[in-house]
Formats: C-alpha cells, sequence, structure tokens
C-alpha cells in the first residue's frame, strides 16, 4: 500500500494542474473540478491497490474526475445553467497547454493581484490552503474565504476559460509572470514542512515559463523569467547535503549543478537585455546567472550585482529587493553598512512576518562580533519560519551563538 501512496502522491505533484484544467473544460465551474478531481485522487488509492498503478496516471485520475463531474452536472441537472467556460469540445485527456490557460484564468484582470496569485497556488499547483495562507502571513480561514471569493467572482464575472486575445496579452502578461515566479520560489523553499524543496511545484512553474515563451516568444521579459527559474533549479541538488542540512551557497558544490540549464539561462539573459531598459525579470536572471557563474562564492562580481541591483530597485522598488540588495552591500562595503540599511527595513510594515529579515540580520550580526544581539535576531527568525530544513538552521546558529556570547 505504500508504494500505491507514494504513486499517489506523485501523480498529484506533477499532474494536478493537468488534472485540474481538463475537469474544468467539462464542469465549466472551479469548486465542483476541484471537488472532482480531489475524488479521483482518493479513488485511485483503492483502485491503483487493488489493480495497479495505471501506465499513464495522468490520463486515469482526468478520465475519473470527468466521469465524477459528469455524474454530479447530471444529478444536479444543471449542465446548461453551469458557467460557460467551455470555448471548445473537452479532448479524451489532458492538453498540454491547459495549464497555461488555466494560470490566464485564475490571473484575470477582474481579481486582485493578492487574489490572482493565491488562486493560482492553490488551483495549479495544488498548495494546501494553509501555506498559500502562510505565504500572505494571514490566517487559513482568512485565505480560505479569500479562494472562495474569488473562484465565485470568476463564475460571476463569466471568465471564459481560454488563452487571452493578441490584444488582450499587454494586460494580462504581468500577472501570470508574477505568478508564476511565486509559483517558483514556494518550490524552491517550501513555505513549511520537513523538506526544503517542493520540485515538483518548481519544475510546474518552469514547464508553465517554457509554454508562455512559446506563446509571447518575443517578450524580453518572459525570456528573463524562464532564465531566473532555469538558475534557480539548476541548484537544487546542492542546496541540502546527505543528511538534509540546508547549505547556503558559499557551501555548494558548484561542479554539481546543471551545467545545461546555466548555460540555456545565460543565453536567454543575453536576449533578454537586449533592445532597451530591461525589465524586473531580466535583472533578476542576470543577477542569478553571475552568481552561477562565478568559480566560487567569494570570486564572484559582488560590485556588479550591486549595480544590478541598484538597476532593479529602480524598476521593482521592493523592500525584499531592498534587503537581498543589503546582502550584495556586505560584500562590497562590509557587513557594518548592510545592518544599517537592514535595520532601516525593520520599519517596513511590508516585511513585519518575513523571517529573511531577522535571519540576515542575524547573519550581519554574526559576521561583526556580536553574538549575544545575534542570537536574538536568531530567535525572532525562528519563530517566524515554518519550513523545518530552515529552522534546523536557524536553531544551529542560535545554539553557536549563544555559546559563543555566554559570560565566562
Amino acid at each position: 500500500m505504500t508504494g500505491v501512496r507514494d504513486a499517489v502522491a506523485d501523480a498529484h505533484r506533477r499532474e494536478w494542474a493537468r488534472v485540474l484544467a481538463a475537469t474544468v473544460r467539462v464542469t465549466r465551474d472551479l469548486d465542483l473540478a476541484e471537488e472532482c478531481v480531489q475524488d479521483a485522487y482518493a479513488a485511485a488509492l483503492d483502485s491503483w491497490a487493488r489493480d495497479g498503478v495505471p501506465d499513464r496516471p495522468a490520463a486515469w485520475l482526468t478520465t475519473a474526475a470527468r466521469h465524477n463531474a459528469l455524474d454530479a452536472l447530471r444529478r444536479a441537472a444543471t449542465l446548461r445553467a453551469k458557467l460557460p467556460l467551455l470555448v471548445e469540445p473537452a479532448p479524451d485527456g489532458p492538453v498540454a497547454d491547459d495549464p497555461l490557460r488555466l494560470v490566464f484564468l485564475c490571473c484575470h484582470p477582474a481579481l486582485s493581484a493578492e487574489a490572482q496569485v493565491a488562486l493560482t497556488l492553490r488551483l495549479v499547483c495544488g498548495v494546501p490552503t494553509p501555506d498559500v495562507a502562510a505565504a500572505f502571513l494571514v490566517p487559513p480561514a482568512t485565505m480560505a474565504a479569500r479562494i472562495t471569493r474569488a473562484k465565485k467572482k470568476i463564475a460571476a464575472a463569466r471568465i471564459p476559460f481560454r488563452m487571452p486575445a493578441p490584444a488582450e496579452l499587454p494586460e494580462r502578461l504581468d500577472a501570470v509572470l508574477t505568478t508564476i515566479h511565486l509559483l517558483f520560489t514556494t518550490g524552491h523553499t517550501a513555505p513549511s514542512g520537513e523538506s526544503l524543496m517542493r520540485v515538483a511545484c518548481a519544475e510546474r512553474a518552469l514547464e508553465l515559463a517554457r509554454l508562455l515563451r512559446e506563446l509571447v516568444p518575443d517578450s524580453r521579459e518572459v525570456r528573463g523569467l524562464l532564465a531566473l527559474l532555469l538558475a534557480g533549479h539548476a541548484r537544487r541538488a546542492t542546496r541540502t547535503d546527505g543528511t538534509g542540512r540546508l547549505l547556503l551557497l558559499s557551501e555548494q558544490d558548484r561542479s554539481r549543478w546543471d551545467r545545461a540549464a546555466l548555460a540555456e539561462a545565460d543565453e536567454l539573459v543575453v536576449t533578454s537585455l537586449r533592445g532597451g531598459p530591461p525589465g524586473r525579470f531580466a535583472l533578476q536572471a542576470a543577477i542569478a546567472v553571475l552568481h552561477a557563474s562565478a568559480p566560487s562564492y567569494e570570486a564572484t562580481d559582488w560590485p556588479q550585482i550591486l549595480v544590478l541591483y541598484d538597476e532593479l530597485a529602480k524598476v521593482w522598488p521592493s523592500p525584499v529587493v531592498a534587503l537581498n540588495r543589503a546582502v550584495a552591500v556586505a560584500m562590497v562595503d562590509g557587513p557594518a553598512q548592510a545592518l544599517a540599511e537592514v535595520t532601516e527595513l525593520e520599519d517596513d510594515r511590508r516585511l513585519s512576518g518575513y523571517h529573511y529579515l531577522p535571519a540576515i540580520k542575524a547573519d550581519l550580526l554574526r559576521r561583526l562580533g556580536r553574538p549575544v544581539e545575534a542570537a536574538a535576531a536568531y530567535e525572532h527568525a525562528l519563530r517566524l519560519t515554518d519550513n523545518e530544513t530552515e529552522r534546523a538552521f536557524l536553531a544551529d546558529r542560535l545554539a553557536e551563538m549563544r555559546e559563543i556570547g555566554a559570560p565566562g
């Protein structure tokens, strides 16, 4: 039974978005589609244990979910009353770009930016509602209500399940880019749980970025996003050691990074920076590729990275950008200057629950030889952190600072 549970869990990680999108074509209703897909995964536990895991799990799950949907629609006799999201006959199985259609549906301008991201995390990546809530620093009940309201708004606005027309793309593209980036971030470092990463979620974001590039091949920002994701994902095998301990960028074995992915990222960055002032994703990708191309952490071109952060701050004046920039400042101008900038950021309410702020402050204090203050900052970071791998790292650093700072 353990093998079947693992197979179902793997299918959930890898196929959730495709199965849900294919079911939306039948139900024309997001809530009903999600319920039918959940029932299909539950049925797979019994069926696959009895008959064996199918050769094509996604097709099996899609068929089961669609049958559930048709049964529900027949019972309720509401087929004609359902939201007319269906714009073409439903195919026999998942369509390659269905997950991207689902992203565009979730990222419709009728929804707020926060609702767009939350709905996409929940529906496209299958991220549990409590984890979506954690990403937005709100209680799970609050996030559940927001997601429900977003679904109702899609139904009320009769938003179609289709790709936008070419004329609609400029208005819709930035929200989709932002959302796919956050999907990747959620997979790159999971908001909670024992594992540092949710690899399937990161891979789904990469898949969506590639589909988006096929849809708008001339967009420099789409190329920048794909490069950024490739550069981050290329390091996935080296971010923890054999025991699961978190490894900082300075500790990672660069010889094990995915060189093919980094070469592709480098080529994409070059083209994304040409043709005018670069956008925020192109600049972030350039920073990531500079990190990846350095032979060692110490040999990184920190002055150039600082210049890129200054440019990024102009096009995207975000407190998270300012915090990341402070890390580069520490390498160029020293930890004391960086600490002054991080301390100023503590007054920004947008970072009040962001655990990387006290974690970075703690590291700067550690490097400045101020263990008592560093310990207090590590304690603060621990209180805000739910990922167990990150918590173990912070706890080790906290114990180290307490030992050094103990009187005696």
